[in-house]
């Protein structure tokens, strides 16, 4: 039987109470076993990042997802601050910077946009993966593994059953990968994470 993987979710939304979906999504896996909730703008208000916690964080556990609203085709800001921050050299990358090297890392993000819109012949010029590089190079200088992305589109036109459905694709999604369900190859094989869903149907 395979080891389970601990999982760290570095969840970040400034308006949260004005949230429908990313609400579902935390209520879909605060109670799983092995998932770490952690709310950054809960933690640090004030954006006074406890740098040596956040590391320890990291350090105990074996997949991280940066959860968060595609706010204007990138992150929330207490985002980049984390990441400006707590990877710093020395620990995460640079000569001696090994501490994460091997650990594996997505973006879960939710997006007022339909899917098709963000195409390279539509209005955003660009698809979720091409705005997400500076995510997955962040990752590839840390020696982290960067996973395709989990993405919910057109949030403003969703009904309450679509958004409980999509929270309950999450919530597998996290639990296969804490319990290595899937091979890598299968993963790396996905535009989406959400993808990976359609190959537990066959």
């Amino acid at each position: 039987m395979n080891e389970r993987n601990k999982l760290l979710v570095l969840f970040a939304h400034p308006a949260l109470h004005k949230s429908r979906v990313n609400r579902q999504l935390i209520s879909a896996i605060e109670a799983v076993e092995d998932i770490t909730f952690h709310n950054l703008y809960e933690e640090y208000p004030d954006f006074h990042i406890d740098v040596d916690r956040e590391q320890d964080l990291l350090l105990s556990h074996d997949i991280y997802i940066w959860q968060h609203p595609f706010y204007w085709y990138s992150s929330p800001s207490i985002i980049k601050e984390w990441i400006d921050l707590v990877l710093k050299h020395g620990f995460a990358y640079g000569r001696t910077g090994t501490a994460l090297k091997g650990k594996k890392i997505f973006s879960a993000i939710t997006t007022g946009g339909r899917r098709e819109v963000y195409q390279e012949s539509n209005m955003n010029n660009f698809t979720i993966p091409q705005f997400l590089a500076p995510f997955r190079q962040t990752a590839r200088l840390c020696n982290m593994i960067y996973m395709p992305p989990f993405v919910i589109h057109g949030t403003h036109l969703l009904t309450e059953e679509e958004i409980r459905k999509a929270a309950m694709e999450y919530r597998k999604i996290l639990i296969s990968l804490r319990d290595q369900i899937f091979s890598d190859e299968e993963i790396w094989n996905c535009t989406y994470m959400n993808d990976l869903l359609e190959l537990t149907q066959k």
